[in-house]
């Protein structure tokens, strides 16, 4: 009994000893997790207090690689994404998040690292320990760019010359096509043209409306006050451009809308429009009443509008209590036929539109229905596609006269490599305006036409004003390759090395401050689009009105404007909480001034930015925030256009590259003219 206690009294003490090592090894543990997870920031941290600017881009390089092997590779990214202007020494002005031993100080010629604008957001995500949305999206379009980037880097130019030639061989034109109706509803309504129209090309449709069916009309709920709803039965017919954009909606070359029961209210009409990028021309609408017959509103000798029967109407010539006995005892003048209005529900129609010389020329049945001419910024072999769709069973289509070769859809042979119009190397004395032009991979054409107008303006060429092209990547690897072949001849691209999306914009103009900032000394920072004309002369003179001490944001403001929760547009509560957007620009085209652009560069720089994927609306957010403490002049002018363009603009959207063209032409005879038709 004795030994018994004496074991279990030498027992206790050993006990005590077995729990306590647990507790330490336990909370040793716990403290190299600490240290594992705060290790990162603080390695961060030590980088930004411990380097001064172009240290700071290497450590956020060297922290997003993570090891030699990664940081090559984002050397090597780095190193293909920047232009000849980086060759430059640039000049810098002091900053809080820089040191500033001086004022102002010149630094060695250096390549900068643009990636590094997503690495920084990233790193901040792994940081905080939260991924969101928008960063999710962000280290998926960096991990597919560094993948693109070296793809594009081995395409070699034989590939693209020989995807041009395989594009523009004569076995891909045919000179017809037929499709039936249930091959054209496989292809989702759409029949291909490979090779565009020609004067003379003519495309028949043979089909039958389907009966009228109730449905809801917004506008008539609030014209009305009672009953939405009304009788609808229309189809559309159109001629689209599917091979000038990639991954968004294709230019309507021709929208033919025929409306059996009319805007409803039961009277039929045809309406006839051009859209470009989602902005639609002024509609030409045809109702049973002739058009004009004056020599200038004839197409090809043709009326844009025929007549048909209306039940409102009632000939006078007809309706004369002689008109029986006159044509009773005859007349020289034979009477005027008038047709009924030739589509009806329920009965098959063959609808053919024909492409003349001055525009299309529309029949049924053999008669001539109406007439559209052609308008500036769309041609007939950009017409690659055929769409039917709406309320019409289509039974058969026939192509004719299609032409059989065409020069090739390549960029390369939209792009013209010639020395004049290359860019000026970036100036190291302080200029006006720096200008951040938004392009995607494919726009090339866009990028062209920009070079051929106006940035040949007086203000460019003398280097008063400098404007690049901020352009992301592309999954297609061709394209990246004739990306790389463009930007190293025209030295005035700079590559965003991740994979393009809308979701990213931001990224853009967040490296359009950045390079505003550290690239140039510009007073002001312009950002616009690839398809905004911009008149540079009458921007510079609307910035001169404004006091040059005075921080600026400038643009066609939109004040109380709420996001719209469903749609193509939608924003999500997570995304945007708010009722209603900070006062913002509309994004086409809007001016800061260079001490914004600093504050937004060194607030991203302390991981301190929001960020939101309607760019604009996070610029509005950003001016706001810097406005509480700085007051900021906020310049309104409807002149710079956000919907196509009117008189007296300072900028227009939606223009095409042969609008900008025309426009240019304008110009450089004095006159300020839009293209729209």
């Amino acid at each position: 009994m004795s030994l018994a206690m004496k074991r279990s009294k030498n027992e206790v003490p050993s006990t005590r000893r077995f729990r306590m090592s647990y507790i330490l090894l336990g909370l040793a543990g716990f403290y190299l997790i600490l240290i594992f997870l705060k290790f990162p920031e603080f390695l961060e941290s030590a980088t930004h207090l411990s380097s001064g600017d172009g240290e700071t881009d290497r450590g956020l390089d060297l922290f997003f690689s993570g090891e030699e092997d990664g940081e090559e590779e984002v050397k090597k990214l780095h190193l293909g994404s920047v232009n000849m202007d980086d060759y430059h020494p640039r000049i810098l002005q002091s900053d809080a998040n820089i040191d500033n031993d001086s004022d102002s100080s010149r630094v060695e010629p250096r390549r900068l690292n643009y990636g590094r604008i997503a690495i920084a957001i990233l790193n901040r995500s792994r940081v905080a320990g939260n991924f969101s949305v928008f960063d999710r999206m962000a280290e998926e379009a960096w991990s597919l760019g560094l993948k693109a980037w070296e793809e594009a880097d081995g395409y070699e130019e034989k590939e693209m010359m020989m995807n041009s030639v395989i594009e523009g061989m004569p076995e891909s034109c045919p000179s017809s096509i037929t499709s039936t109706g249930l091959e054209l509803a496989d292809g989702d309504g759409v029949m291909l043209l490979p090779c565009g129209l020609s004067a003379g090309s003519s495309v028949t449709v043979i089909a039958t409306p389907r009966y009228a069916h109730r449905e809801y009309v917004p506008q008539l709920a609030k014209r009305n006050r009672g009953d939405a709803f009304a009788m609808v039965s229309q189809f559309m017919f159109e001629l689209q451009g599917l091979k000038s954009v990639v991954g968004e909606d294709p230019p309507k070359i021709l929208h033919l809308n025929p409306r059996l029961k009319g805007d409803w209210s039961d009277r039929p009409v045809i309406e006839h429009n051009t859209c470009y990028r989602m902005q639609w021309g002024t509609a030409h609408r045809c109702d049973g009443i002739p058009s004009k017959s004056d020599e200038d509103m004839l197409v090809d000798g043709h009326l844009r509008c025929e007549k048909w029967m209306r039940n409102d109407i009632v000939d006078s010539k007809e309706s004369k209590i002689f008109s029986w006995f006159d044509r009773f005892i005859g007349r020289a003048k034979k009477p005027e036929l008038t047709w009924p209005f030739p589509f009806v529900e329920g009965k098959m129609f063959i609808l053919t539109v024909r492409a003349g010389i001055d525009g299309f020329h529309i029949t049924v049945g053999g008669r001539h229905l109406s007439s559209f001419p052609y308008r500036t910024g769309f041609t007939l072999e950009d017409a690659t596609g055929l769409a039917v769709r709406g309320d019409v069973e289509v039974h058969s289509v026939f192509a004719t006269s299609l032409p059989t070769s065409h020069p090739s859809f390549s960029p390369q042979r939209v792009l013209e490599f010639s020395e004049k119009w290359k860019s000026l190397p970036l100036p190291l004395n302080p200029i006006r305006v720096f200008i951040g032009i938004l392009s995607a991979t494919n726009h090339f054409a866009e990028r062209m036409a920009i070079r051929k107008t106006w940035m040949q303006s007086q203000a460019i060429k003398s280097s008063y004003v400098v404007a690049r092209f901020f352009v992301a990547l592309n999954p297609r690897k061709e394209l990246n390759g004739i990306l790389k072949k463009e930007a190293a001849f025209f030295g005035d691209i700079v590559i965003l090395p991740f994979i393009d999306r809308y979701e990213l914009v931001v990224l853009k103009t967040l490296s359009i401050c950045e390079f505003g900032v550290q690239n140039v000394t510009a007073a002001y920072i312009m950002k616009c689009d690839d398809d905004n004309f911009v008149r540079l002369d009458a921007v510079l003179q609307e910035i001169g009105r404004v006091p040059p001490a005075k921080p600026l944001y400038m643009g066609n403001l939109n004040l109380l404007h709420r996001p719209l929760r469903n749609g193509k547009w939608a924003v999500t509560v997570e995304e945007w909480p708010e009722d209603v957007y900070p006062p913002y620009a509309n994004g086409p085209g809007y001016i800061i001034s260079s001490d914004i652009a600093k504050y937004i560069s060194s607030q991203h720089l302390n991981h301190s930015l929001r960020l939101f994927k309607m760019e604009d609306v996070s610029m509005g957010m950003w001016v706001e925030k810097y406005n509480s403490t700085n007051p900021v002049q906020y310049s309104h002018n409807w002149k710079f256009c956000q919907y196509g363009c009117t008189d007296n603009y300072f900028t227009a959207h939606y223009q095409s590259p042969r609008q900008m063209e025309c426009m240019w032409d304008h110009l450089l005879h004095g006159r300020v003219r839009c293209c729209n038709f």
